[in-house]
């Protein structure tokens, strides 16, 4: 019974699977970022050294995700400087379970499937919970899209700027097409 559940939840994840095959490429291919956009973090995170110290605590890939974000969320509202370090900071939570590409294709594979997790695992798909908590000094636009971007809006976030911040998300970088 549990293989056809299994199963069941395999055949219905449309999309799923390019999702998962398209992050794992985009992981393991992000470019470092510039000094240029080194300094573009440290000005959109000026004067906060716990937010500073967990985006460059990241490993590569989530550093260009979430500066790519950012630089997205800046050309949709760039007046909304709280919208662009919610999109820089969200995924600051995924360094906790400290996992690489093929981990955290397993991880998402098992939570999608509900098969039991290990405990990093767990701090995987937990990491919006712990961004959040590590964030909570910051504007609530940034702790509450960190809390809830995989799960849906929160009413404290407007619905324009829900969608602001969630097309930055899913967009993708394409190496080597990035604005200079």
């Amino acid at each position: 019974m549990r293989r056809l559940q299994v199963a069941s939840r395999l055949s219905s994840m449309p999309g799923a699977w390019s999702h998962l095959a398209a992050r794992f490429f985009d992981f393991i291919s992000a470019p470092a970022l510039r000094p240029d956009e080194i300094a573009q973090v440290e000005k959109w995170l000026a004067g906060r050294p716990r937010a500073l110290r967990a985006f460059f605590g990241q490993p590569r890939a989530d550093q260009r995700h979430g500066y790519e974000a950012a630089r997205s969320v800046e050309r949709a509202a760039h007046n909304r400087p709280d919208l662009i370090r919610a999109a820089l900071l969200h995924d600051v939570g995924k360094r906790h379970a400290d996992l690489g590409a093929i981990g955290r294709v397993l991880a998402t594979l098992a939570i999608r499937l509900r098969l039991p997790l290990t405990p990093r695992w767990r701090l995987y798909r937990d990491h919006g919970r712990l961004a959040a908590a590590e964030l909570g000094d910051e504007e609530a636009v940034v702790v509450e899209f960190a809390r809830h971007h995989h799960i849906g809006r929160p009413p404290t976030i407007s619905a324009g700027d829900w969608e602001i911040l969630s097309s930055a998300d899913r967009a993708r970088v394409l190496v080597g097409s990035r604005d200079r």
